[in-house]
C-alpha cells in the first residue's frame, strides 16, 4: 500500500553518510524533509544535491531536517559526495541513506512501477513533527527538483497548522492567506479581531498571522 497524506511515515534504522540513524528518534519533534534518488552519479540529481546543500541554511531556519536517500553503498555516496563539491560547489551537509537492498526505498513506495523494478523514483516527502506526511512530490526522471518551491510550501504547512488559515494560489512568505473553512465566523472575530475581507461568504482573506 503506498504511503498516504497524513500516514506515520515509516521507521527504520539505516547506515548514512553522518553514521547510523533511526529514522523516527533521527526526526525528533520537529520537521523534515526526506528526497529520493534514483542512484548515484546521475546528473540531474548531482545538481539538486548541490542545491539542497547551498539552501540547508534556509531549512535550519525553518527548524526542518533534510536527508537524502539513494540505493547505492554508503562508499558510492562519499565518492558522489566528492564529485558533487566538485561540480556544484558544495558538498552534502546532511546525511545520505544507503539503501542498496531497496528496503527503505521499498517502505517509501519509492521504487519505480514501470521503467525499472529496481530503479528509485524521485520523490519529496515532507514529514511534520506529528511523524505524518504533510506532502509527496514526485518528479520525472527528466526534471529537476524545484527546492524553493518545496521551501515555500513547508511556509504554507508551518504557518497553516499553527494558525486556522489556508494559503491561496501562488502564495508566498508575507502574502495574505484565507481563513480555514473549519474555522466559523465566530471563532475567527476571536482569531482575527480587525476583520477580514470576504468577497464571497466562503472566502474570507485576512493578512498572514504574524506579519
Amino acid at each position: 500500500m503506498s504511503l498516504q497524506l497524513g500516514d506515520i511515515v515509516p521507521d527504520f534504522t539505516a547506515e548514512t553518510t553522518e553514521g547510523t540513524i533511526h529514522f523516527h528518534d533521527w526526526l525528533g519533534g520537529g520537521w523534515a524533509v526526506l528526497f529520493s534518488h534514483p542512484k548515484d552519479f546521475t546528473p540531474v540529481c548531482t545538481t539538486e544535491l548541490g542545491e539542497v546543500a547551498r539552501l540547508k541554511p534556509e531549512f535550519d531556519k525553518r527548524g526542518v531536517k533534510v536527508i537524502g536517500l539513494s540505493v547505492d553503498p554508503l562508499e558510492s555516496h562519499h565518492k558522489w559526495s566528492q564529485d558533487i563539491a566538485e561540480t556544484q560547489g558544495q558538498a552534502p551537509n546532511y546525511p545520505l541513506i544507503a539503501d542498496p537492498d531497496r528496503r527503505v526505498s521499498s517502505l517509501y513506495g519509492a521504487i519505480h512501477p514501470n521503467a525499472n523494478d529496481t530503479l528509485t523514483v524521485r520523490s519529496v516527502y515532507v514529514i511534520g513533527p506529528d511523524k505524518k506526511l504533510k506532502l509527496s512530490i514526485t518528479y520525472p526522471a527528466s526534471t529537476g527538483r524545484n527546492f524553493q518551491e518545496i521551501l515555500r510550501v513547508i511556509d504554507s504547512l508551518q504557518l497553516t497548522a499553527k494558525h486556522g488559515v489556508a494559503t491561496p494560489v501562488n502564495w508566498k512568505d508575507g502574502d495574505d492567506v484565507i481563513i480555514a473553512g473549519s474555522v466559523s465566523d465566530e471563532d475567527a472575530k476571536k482569531r482575527f479581531p480587525e476583520g477580514w475581507k470576504a468577497p464571497k461568504p466562503y472566502l474570507r482573506i485576512v493578512p498572514q498571522p504574524g506579519k
